[in-house]
């Protein structure tokens, strides 16, 4: 095994944090950091700002210059070896005389796993891997999973009282969080690939769904940026009863409405189509209704989503939980009192204690007077009991 040194973590740690420059904007791509070292100096710096532009050690190279020759490469994910919509990052190293590059992780696309570290051994590069792997894969870990199991990471986004409740029994919401909170939540939309709700909550809120850059609490040169890449919204319409006047379809980027109405909703999806809106047929469970795993797989698939937010109701997000398709739940819980009759943060109809589903907190913040908690869920029927 590999000994590392301090300042081989120093270095790797850098290029995690110049990583982190590209959460809002690499989707699908993974967000990647690259530091160049020689002779102890930082000679260059590089991060993957967008898909289809420079990756982290193509930048990285741009910035050193002459000065990357001999030098050692910092990377927090395997440089790629096959041509996409950029060359190769391992010939790029090779042909700048890099002597050393340290991984903090090995490729997670099967098809091409340690490819990369070996086109650099086969050019005679000292490589190695695994340095402060835990804190790379926090990056990518909707990347990662996709790239793993073919599945999206799921976020379930959750507002609640202190005593459990998400809204009055009449349904009002509005707001039980404040701005700190709401703000957090557009960082959560800009970071996702898609953004999945019910019909409900579409129609009761009339909610938009949208990025909105004065909200991001980011630099407003940056805000604007990230806010030019709308999430997609997935609206799960088993009936098709998604009016076409509804604010979320008038909004920028692409709005995509799942439904079983095959014939009586034929009406209302050609005019669902004619305001550019995606109306897709989608497989049912066995209750007759959305079968959500498929509908992730797809999302995977077809549209490469890597982190997935539900923003929904207690029915939708409960499906989501007891079907074990969650991987992180983050609720935000308000210093306030709701009351009884008020609704509840998930329907989930649990009967004994052995049923119970055990959560792990990663994380608790205070945004304002609120706190922001996240659960990782275990995300298989097994892992539960």
């Amino acid at each position: 095994m590999t000994a590392f040194s301090s300042s081989d973590h120093q270095h790797m740690g850098r290029a995690i944090v110049l990583a982190r420059r590209g959460l809002y904007t690499t989707d699908p791509n993974p967000r990647v950091g690259c530091v160049l070292v020689r002779d102890a100096e930082v000679v260059g710096e590089g991060w993957h700002e967008r898909a289809g532009e420079g990756h982290a050690e193509v930048n990285a190279l741009r910035e050193a210059g002459d000065r990357a020759r001999g030098a050692t490469a910092y990377v927090t994910l395997e440089p790629c070896s096959h041509h996409g919509r950029t060359p190769p990052c391992a010939d790029a190293l090779v042909a700048a005389g890099v002597s050393r590059v340290i991984a903090a992780m090995v490729d997670p696309n099967p098809a091409v796993a340690g490819r990369g570290l070996a086109r650099l051994e086969q050019a005679g590069i000292a490589v190695s891997s695994g340095l402060m792997e835990s804190q790379a894969r926090e990056l990518n870990p909707g990347f990662i999973k996709r790239m793993e199991t073919g599945m999206p990471f799921v976020r379930v986004k959750l507002a609640m009282s202190a005593d459990g409740r998400t809204a009055m029994a009449s349904g009002e919401s509005q707001w039980i969080t404040g701005p700190a909170a709401r703000a957090d939540v557009q960082r959560l939309r800009a970071r996702s690939s898609a953004i999945i709700t019910g019909v409900d909550t579409v129609l009761y809120d009339n909610a938009a769904l949208t990025v909105r850059a004065s909200d991001l609490g980011l630099p407003e040169s940056q805000a604007k940026q990230v806010a030019l890449r709308q999430p997609l919204r997935v609206v799960l319409d088993s009936g098709l009863r998604l009016s076409s006047s509804a604010s979320i379809l008038s909004q920028p980027g692409l709005t995509r409405v799942v439904t079983l109405n095959t014939d009586a909703g034929k009406s209302t999806a050609l005019t669902l189509n004619r305001e550019g809106v995606q109306v897709c047929l989608a497989q049912a469970d066995s209750e007759g209704r959305i079968d959500l795993e498929p509908l992730l797989k797809g999302l995977a698939a077809n549209d490469q989503c890597n982190e997935v937010l539900v923003e929904c109701g207690a029915t939708l997000a409960g499906s989501f939980v007891s079907q074990g398709l969650v991987d992180e739940l983050v609720v935000y819980m308000a210093p306030k009192l709701l009351g009884s009759s008020a609704r509840p943060l998930l329907d989930l109809p649990l009967n004994t204690m052995a049923e119970q589903v055990a959560l792990e907190l990663t994380e608790v913040r205070h945004l304002g007077n609120d706190l922001a908690l996240h659960w990782r869920l275990p995300v298989s029927v097994e892992e539960r009991q």
